[in-house]
């Protein structure tokens, strides 16, 4: 982070699923009360049921993002691929489209923050009550709107740069300098932090800004880029940075 020193940084941008909202414990709890029912199931057929709904959405999720596929098509993808390899044949699209609708229902239902979102985002304003924040996030951008608007962050992070409006999705650089142009800020004034770190932190790097690893894992990764274990360790962060530019000014 030292080369952030004498920069204006003037944004903070995140990534949406898996950094601000838990996408993945939504889509656990949808999948498996819509595919196994209410009731009961074993534990090893819930555990297979979950896995293998996460290794289809992001084939199916790449193949959209790749403009291969609809974002209808995808989700139809998925399902028709899950009743088939678990023995209940062939859907029609109808079957699969009733199918997720009642998922989307539960899933939607299930929209939840990590419970360091909201604590680290009051710090950061707190830090610099002028600072823009926002989201830069691959998927549909009226779906990812809405789950904004569910947890109640719409207000805070009013900046929203979806792949489906950018036409370009993370690691694609245009993505994120889409996002830079429409706050009319420079790459280099704009903090970028997400969970998955090819795709977010060092694609984030690549493009210009100043990208930062959230690894929520705790993977233990060894690598160059700036990264954290909570969202909450943000904000002294970002505090140690512009107390360094400030330094930096006076000297000059």
């Amino acid at each position: 982070m030292s080369n952030m020193a004498s920069l204006p940084v003037e944004a903070v941008l995140f990534d949406l699923d898996g950094t601000l909202i838990d996408h993945d414990a939504a889509a656990e709890e949808a999948v498996t009360t819509s595919f196994l029912g209410p009731v009961d199931s074993p534990s090893l057929e819930r555990d297979r049921v979950v896995r293998r709904w996460r290794e289809l959405e992001a084939w199916a999720m790449d193949r959209y993002l790749a403009g291969e596929l609809t974002f209808c098509e995808q989700r139809r993808l998925r399902i028709t691929h899950l009743a088939d390899e678990f023995g209940l044949g062939p859907w029609s699209d109808e079957q699969a489209d009733a199918w997720f609708a009642q998922y989307l229902t539960r899933y939607e239902d299930a929209w939840r923050t990590y419970r360091d979102v909201t604590p680290a985002l009051d710090a950061l304003t707190a830090a610099r009550q002028q600072l823009r924040l926002g989201v830069i996030t691959n998927g549909d951008a009226d779906q990812q709107r809405r789950k904004l608007k569910h947890v109640g962050l719409t207000s805070l992070l009013q900046h929203v740069t979806a792949s489906s409006e950018a036409g370009a999705a993370k690691p694609d650089a245009k993505i994120f300098l889409t996002a830079c142009s429409e706050l009319q800020l420079q790459p280099s004034q704009v903090v970028y932090v997400g969970d998955r770190l090819q795709t977010d932190a060092e694609a984030a790097i690549a493009a210009g800004l100043h990208g930062i690893w959230l690894d929520r894992g705790d993977a233990a990764s060894v690598t160059p880029v700036p990264h954290i274990r909570t969202l909450t360790e943000l904000a002294p962060l970002f505090t140690q940075l512009m107390t360094v530019r400030r330094s930096v000014k006076r000297a000059v």
